[in-house]
């Protein structure tokens, strides 16, 4: 065993890998072995009890000779061996480490050998136009580049100057690629400081040259992919379609879409190639329809697509790239540019739009099957087919405009309004049969009640309209009227449009013409305006509720609501005028200097004036008025104005404390022509045998009448002809003046004597 160990720790204790594997294998054989033996002397002295003491002896020796051998080449491993490996593996690792930087040069090596090459390759296939050869060449070239930026041990002055060289050959690439693309695809435009106008358009030409290059022989169909393949290689290729579709939506699509007389020209030309050019067209129409401008459209795209876009690109074809950047744009301008027009502006008309439908569905069929579409569902297409949704906002659209153009035109264009005038219905379908059971019920109950009711009932008075609101109430029948024959959706749109009507009049026409209402005649005309439309919306609903849908139908379809509105709008603008004219009347009174000492030149011409002024501004409102308001109104108005003035005179003489004899000459003409005028602004109404009643019976309409003629009695009555007129507060002077009004007449008018102090005595 000792020679064994000496073997292990020969030489001068170096030992090799190779040996202490084999010199371990060994012992490791040995102590198997060992074991072996060990195993079957226990298994015989204590299962087979065979004794056998010497062999015993000499195993437990053997045993202990390995353990001191594997003893100590423990020790000469955890040592010497120890230190060797320490040393081995250094020394590898720095072997390793040489062989990686060796063979990180080789690959960078191989990078520039690959780089040079490529760009080789490339200045020879760019010679020679091969310009897919010549990208995949820079493409390759690039990539190496990019893996010697990736290591830091490359030298940075090296990867600049190849980065350079790279980017200098890639704009020499795309250079010879544009004017290729610029010799294939050439647009003759007008110059941009020309206007732009449909004339303008008529210069615009597309010429897609199929000739060949001088230098090369090759079909410019081919030549047409190699330049646009080599594009998409280096990616300017979408950049390049982005540019072409702009111009094309600007100058040939759009335009095709907006003008009706613009219409596309396709020639082949000899040695130049297929020219598309605008040309006018005759045409009547303002807006084009959907079948002409998508026949215009799809000629352009067709021959772009057969002459240009019918290549593809990687698993995309071009027509593709290019319908994903147009169509939202070029959708969206057909919308707004023609299909808008085309909405029907009547229900009867909605059949024939299913031809629109169809078109559009054939359209855009023929983009997909050329490739510029892939979607299933469009804007354009959903738009078509909503067309009840969108024939209801037009239409709706339309009616607010109309409306709001009649609420803005001139008000003192009328008409007159007799009590039989109605605005009549058209004939409507017949009611279904629940709301045909609730509509007789409702007739059987007018036609009961109109046995109790006199004929004029519920009729609106003669009187003057503007003819716009006359119109007005036309557009609001005629709107309802297409509701009822529309679908449900659209019925309930044009219902609330109606609404909008008469919420948009409140609003619009007091603020509108704020000014021209300050004129007494404009604000009668108004408030005839409001009293007539609550009049109609009384019943408005009535005429339509049983032929809309259910929602509207069950109550909810009336315009009963707005009523008080409408008459406080025109009951407010009528009491505004008259408060101006009461302020005006007030105001040139105040210039009679109280009517005092009219004994006086000065201050009799004074009051002379102001009542003239009365008189005249009471018949300028009856010439304005009489044959605009309601005779009813007409005279209301009228005595309330000349109520105010006779009551502003009665107060001042009232208030007068001494009257002279020429005073009351004075008082009594002035007044006296005030009893004669004022009855006059009723007689315009002569015509009507009925208001006769209005001129002879002035007091129901001036309620200080009867006392102002009292007034004008007393002015020239003696003191006896005073006491009989008060008849111990019974007579026609106790009726209008109290005991001490008359008193304080009496004083002012007579000297304090013994007659006028029995007079007084009798004045109780």
């Amino acid at each position: 065993m000792s020679s064994f160990v000496t073997e292990v720790l020969a030489s001068s204790g170096k030992l090799e890998k190779e040996d202490l594997a084999s010199r371990i294998s060994k012992i490791s054989r040995k102590v198997e072995d060992t074991k072996e033996e060990v195993c079957d002397m226990i298994n015989k002295k204590y299962s087979e009890f065979h004794p056998n003491f010497e062999a015993s002896e000499d195993l437990m020796q053997q045993v202990n000779a390995v353990s001191k051998e594997m003893e100590a080449l423990k020790n000469c491993i955890e040592t010497e061996v120890q230190q060797n490996i320490n040393v081995a593996v250094s020394e590898y690792t720095k072997l390793k480490q040489q062989l990686e930087k060796n063979t990180i040069i080789i690959k960078m090596l191989e990078h520039l050998k690959e780089f040079h090459s490529a760009m080789e390759e490339f200045n020879k296939a760019l010679q020679e136009k091969k310009y897919v050869d010549a990208a995949n060449h820079l493409e390759r070239a690039r990539r190496s580049v990019a893996c010697l930026k990736d290591w830091k041990s490359s030298q940075p002055s090296l990867v600049s100057a190849l980065s350079s060289e790279l980017t200098v050959q890639r704009e020499n690439l795309i250079y010879h690629l544009g004017e290729e693309w610029k010799r294939l695809v050439i647009w003759k435009l007008p110059s941009s400081k020309d206007p732009v106008n449909q004339k303008s358009f008529l210069k615009d030409e597309l010429v897609l040259s199929d000739a060949p290059s001088k230098d090369d022989e090759s079909k410019p169909s081919a030549l047409l992919c190699s330049v646009l393949q080599a594009l998409a290689i280096q990616g300017d290729l979408h950049h390049k379609i982005k540019l072409f579709s702009q111009v094309l939506m600007k100058n040939m699509l759009k335009p095709l879409v907006m003008y009706s007389s613009l219409s596309v020209r396709i020639s082949e030309q000899q040695g130049t190639g297929t020219i598309l050019a605008l040309q006018s067209c005759e045409s009547h129409e303002e807006q084009s329809t959907p079948s002409q401008v998508y026949r215009k459209l799809l000629l352009v795209l067709k021959t772009l697509h057969s002459h240009l876009l019918d290549v593809s690109i990687g698993d995309k074809k071009l027509s593709n790239i290019l319908g994903e950047l147009i169509w939202e744009e070029m959708s969206q301008c057909i919308i707004h540019e023609c299909l808008v027009y085309s909405i029907p502006t009547n229900s009867s008309q909605l059949e024939q739009y299913i031809t629109v439908i169809k078109e559009t569905e054939e359209f855009e069929k023929a983009l997909k099957h050329m490739e510029y579409l892939q979607r299933d569902s469009t804007d354009l297409l959903k738009y078509a087919r909503d067309v009840n949704c969108h024939f209801a906002s037009k239409k709706c659209r339309d009616v607010i405009v109309a409306a709001r153009k009649l609420m803005t035109s001139k008000m003192h264009n009328t008409v007159k309004i007799c009590p039989d005038s109605k605005v009549r219905f058209p004939k409507l379908p017949a009611p279904g049969s629940e709301a045909k059971v609730k509509q007789e019920a409702v007739e059987e109950l007018v036609l009961e009640n109109s046995q109790q009711l006199c004929a004029s009932s519920l009729r609106l008075p003669a009187c003057r309209i503007s003819e716009c609101v006359q119109q007005l109430m036309e557009l609001a029948h005629n709107t309802l009227c297409e509701a009822v024959s529309s679908s449900p959706q659209c019925a309930l749109q044009l219902f609330f449009t109606v609404r909008n009507i008469f919420q948009l009049f409140c609003d619009v026409v007091p603020t509108y013409h704020k000014e021209s209402l300050k004129l007494p005649q404009l604000a009668a005309i108004q408030h005839n305006n409001c009293m007539y439309l609550a009049h109609h919306l009384l019943t408005l609903g009535h005429h339509v509720r049983a032929h809309l849908p259910q929602t509207l139908g069950e109550g909810v379809a009336t315009f009963v609501d707005m009523v008080p509105g409408f008459r406080k709008l025109g009951a407010q603008c009528f009491l505004a005028q008259l408060n101006i004219q009461r302020a005006d009347l007030l105001e040139r009174l105040s210039t009679a200097h109280n009517f005092c000492n009219l004994d006086d030149e000065h201050n009799y011409t004074a009051a002379s004036k102001a009542v003239r002024q009365v008189n005249h501004q009471l018949r300028q409102l009856g010439t304005v008025w009489q044959d605009v308001l309601p005779v009813s109104i007409y005279c209301k108005a009228m005595g309330n104005l000349l109520n105010t003035a006779v009551s502003e005179i009665i107060n001042k003489i009232m208030m007068l404390e001494d009257i002279s004899s020429e005073d009351g000459e004075h008082l009594h003409t002035l007044c006296q022509s005030i009893i004669e005028e004022g009855p006059l602004v009723f007689i315009p109404l002569a015509e009507d045998s009925k208001n006769k009643k209005y001129q002879e019976e002035v007091p129901l309409h001036v309620k200080k009448w009867s006392t102002f003629k009292e007034l004008v009695i007393v002015l020239r009555a003696n003191l006896q002809e005073i006491v009989d007129r008060w008849a111990d507060g019974k007579g026609p002077l106790a009726l209008e003046f109290s005991s001490l009004e008359v008193k304080s007449l009496i004083r002012a008018l007579f000297q304090n004597t013994e007659r006028r102090a029995a007079a007084l005595t009798r004045i109780k």
